[in-house]
């Protein structure tokens, strides 16, 4: 994340979490179950946007010895962690909206309209500086999600308060309307935590075909076999790549390496590999290479040596 997202994630941190004290205030007085629920929308808002402002300065920590990698897994986990914040706060929301609608409640209509128009244009300043923020980051996307839920809650309060205004005895516009303002960014929630998810379990990144890869290399001259090839991501949009390449009889191992590695990055996008020479296919052969991966070299170009592992081993499974 840049530093022009930082400062715009910091100051959309502060415009949501003061406004979020005085909906939630607001909400409490007016009896709106539709402005405490986007309260508490706003709740996780405030958190979702501290943890993806402590988890961007995290990532800007130096790898070291214990973390190989660097510290950018913790913006997919603090997406996680918001993911599934919203989805507690749909079901709490659903929870109450049930109760409301077996024991319907005094709404203050005027008070509420007026709350929820405020919090609508403090949503949409607050949509405002995050759409223009990195949004290939799932800690913006998550933040973003949040957002759009305020802005669906407060929409949903703006209708509901309407409606009660011109209709007083139907106050179950308030729960009701809650119930769909929540229920339509449920969907964003799930995406959100399975994708955290797959990227946590170093799933195959979105996009990347790793049969295609694999068939893609073996027709490079001087390939005979690929095998044991591997592809995770750190963060979305940041593929890493192991495979072990067996080479053809008389061809030369750092010429077939700088083969595959232009390959990997030119037509797949993947600048970050870890490959395994393991000689030639037939024992037969008068080698140039040394077997068992003597020239075993990491995607950034540098001569690692045999058995080099850059924070996981090269193996056959990881």
């Amino acid at each position: 994340m840049t530093a022009g997202s930082q400062g715009r994630v910091f100051l959309t941190f502060w415009l949501i979490a003061v406004f979020m004290v005085v909906e939630a205030v607001g909400g409490w007085w007016a009896g709106s179950l539709t402005l405490i629920a986007d309260a508490g929308h706003m709740l996780t808002d405030s958190g979702a946007l501290a943890l993806a402002w402590f988890a961007t300065r995290a990532t800007q920590r130096p790898s070291d010895a214990e973390k190989s990698y660097g510290h950018h897994r913790f913006t997919v986990l603090s997406a996680l962690v918001n993911g599934l914040g919203l989805i507690a706060i749909v079901g709490w929301i659903a929870i109450e909206a049930v109760q409301r609608l077996i024991s319907p409640a005094e709404v203050k209509a005027v008070p509420m309209l007026a709350i929820a128009a405020a919090g609508f244009l403090v949503n949409a300043g607050a949509f405002f500086l995050l759409h223009g923020a990195d949004r290939d980051n799932l800690n913006i996307r998550g933040a973003l999600l949040h957002v759009v839920g305020d802005l669906l809650a407060s929409f949903a309060a703006i209708v509901a308060a309407t409606v009660i205004i011109l209709m007083p005895a139907w106050t179950i516009a308030d729960p009701i309307l809650s119930v769909v303002a929540s229920a339509l960014i449920l969907r964003g929630a799930i995406g959100l935590v399975r994708k955290s998810w797959h990227v946590l379990m170093e799933g195959t990144p979105e996009g990347v075909n790793v049969g295609e890869i694999a068939e893609t290399l073996e027709a490079l001259d001087g390939v005979c076999d690929i095998h044991h090839l591997h592809a995770w991501s750190l963060v979305p949009g940041r593929t890493l790549i192991t495979l072990h390449a067996q080479l053809v009889p008389g061809h030369t191992s750092d010429a077939v390496l700088a083969r595959i590695k232009q390959t990997l990055a030119e037509r797949f996008r993947i600048d970050h590999s870890t490959i395994q020479i393991e000689g030639a296919c037939a024992d037969d052969e008068d080698h140039r290479d040394h077997p068992g991966g003597a020239a075993h070299k990491h995607g950034d170009g540098h001569d690692h040596g045999h058995g080099h592992t850059h924070g996981r081993k090269v193996a056959a499974s990881r």
